[in-house]
């Protein structure tokens, strides 16, 4: 469902905006969100059936956003993928990394190959789009890179070391990339999400005891949804959050 109120950044319209993992949940909202901005919205998703799904009914509504199919682990296909969204559209003005997978992974159960699976899908291609797109961003003189983390590890969610490990990094790479990128006015921030209501967390993980837990530990008593995060989302890629930079930002109804 699209976002229906909110508010307009006015600044949005016309740049262009990459969203990784922005065919469903979180992702999704972000990509419909920008788009309602008028934003040359792009998103890169290996999930084919969904992001067509979501091109075709975004068309339907008036809204072109353009879809690029890539594993965002094979770091060539991701800069390949990239520019032909830079060729499509123009310059990268504002980047969100927001593909992630929170599958579980008990620790005696863990490979070397999990291991370096689950790091490369949760926290590697963060760094290289942060690489792909700095020219671009230098060009324009500045941009913004938002940076998608997760309080799991604040939190001390177990039964994922590696997941809890990984989102907790992105905070470090968000630190360093923002005192790096700073001087040629690009913005890096990250977002901690809580525990958001995606699709994918109602049919895996939410059960009656542990939604009773949350509503227990939040302050906030209701379901957290993707549009929340896209909110916030928006208000760091706008000139609004002009003085934002080397931060993280927790979404998560006060559980933490």
């Amino acid at each position: 469902m699209a976002i229906a109120t909110g508010a307009i950044y006015p600044d949005l319209e016309g740049r262009v905006v990459l969203v990784t993992g922005g065919g469903s949940g979180i992702g999704e909202a972000m990509t419909r969100a920008f788009a309602r901005q008028k934003a040359r919205t792009a998103f890169i998703d290996i999930a084919e059936e969904p992001s067509r799904a979501l091109c075709e009914e975004m068309a339907g509504q008036g809204t072109a956003v353009h879809y690029e199919r890539c594993d965002l682990t094979d770091v060539d296909a991701l800069r390949a993928a990239i520019e032909r969204i830079r060729t499509a559209l123009g310059p990268i003005s504002v980047l969100v990394n927001n593909a992630a997978n929170d599958k579980r992974h008990p620790t005696p159960d863990v490979t070397s190959e999990d291991f370096d699976r689950i790091i490369a899908v949760n926290l590697k291609h963060q760094f290289f789009c942060a690489q792909a797109v700095l020219d671009d961003m230098k060009s324009l003189g500045g941009g913004s890179i938002i940076n998608m983390g997760s309080v799991s590890w604040m939190a001390g969610v177990g039964g994922m070391a590696i997941y809890t490990a990984s989102k907790s990094a992105v905070l470090g790479l968000t630190r360093s990339l923002a005192r790096d990128y700073g001087a040629f006015g690009v913005r890096v921030n990250a977002v901690a999400p809580g525990w958001i209501m995606t699709q994918r967390q109602l049919d895996l993980w939410l059960t009656p005891e542990a939604e009773a837990q949350l509503m227990k530990d939040q302050c906030l008593k209701r379901r957290l949804v993707p549009e929340d995060v896209a909110k916030l989302v928006l208000f760091l890629a706008s000139d609004e959050a002009g003085a934002c930079t080397n931060q993280q930002y927790v979404v998560d109804g006060g559980w933490i």
